[in-house]
């Protein structure tokens, strides 16, 4: 006769994921670079219409990522204020792996949702090469229900194509820095002959 198993014995269901990809037209050193240092991080990360500031960065196993994100939306501002919600709040994660132009799993604190109890999802972010650039792909838990897992999924997808247009927006500038240097000419101007020689 087949035994049932007791509830110690039970293995847990795995939670529900959203998964996300993107590919970016960029060096894997750039996109890196963009998840890991505050100049990079202030350029896209948060919700649309805010200001982000980075207020600590420990790029490092058990490190925390702080940061504060404004509302600068007229919009936004004056929903916040009427529902009685700052226009700042802070933000903080922990890093759990860190392996360079590989990975990043980090946990977040959710404790913004009124009625709902803080409680934490962890995110997993692979960086890999391929053409035309670098592939991303980002596997976070799952909310607390379903309306915030897809809201949670849209904000996402939303954040990454602000990093796209980071990525887009930089290869723009060089490309237009090169098209306005003189044939023969360095970008700050000194002859590539003359340059040698000084």
């Amino acid at each position: 006769m087949a035994s049932k198993n007791t509830p110690a014995e039970r293995k847990s269901e795995p939670k529900p994921k959203i998964t996300l990809m993107w590919t970016y037209r960029g060096s894997i050193e750039e996109v890196w670079d963009l998840w890991t240092t505050k100049e990079g991080l202030e350029s896209w990360w948060g919700p649309e219409e805010f200001f982000t500031r980075v207020r600590r960065l420990d790029l490092r196993p058990g490190g925390d990522f702080e940061y504060a994100t404004t509302a600068t939306d007229l919009s936004q501002v004056e929903a916040l204020n009427a529902a009685g919600r700052p226009i700042t709040r802070i933000g903080r994660i922990t890093f759990l792996e860190v392996v360079p132009q590989k990975r990043l799993v980090y946990r977040t604190s959710i404790d913004y949702i009124p009625d709902v109890p803080p409680y934490d999802v962890t995110a997993l972010i692979e960086f890999s090469t391929v053409e035309p650039g670098v592939r991303m792909v980002a596997t976070q838990d799952a909310m607390h229900n379903s309306e915030w897992t897809q809201k949670s999924a849209i904000d996402m997808d939303r954040q990454f194509n602000r990093l796209a247009k980071v990525i887009e927006g930089r290869r723009q500038a060089e490309q237009e820095n090169l098209m306005s240097t003189p044939s023969g000419q360095n970008p700050d101007g000194v002859p590539s002959r003359e340059k040698e020689r000084l």
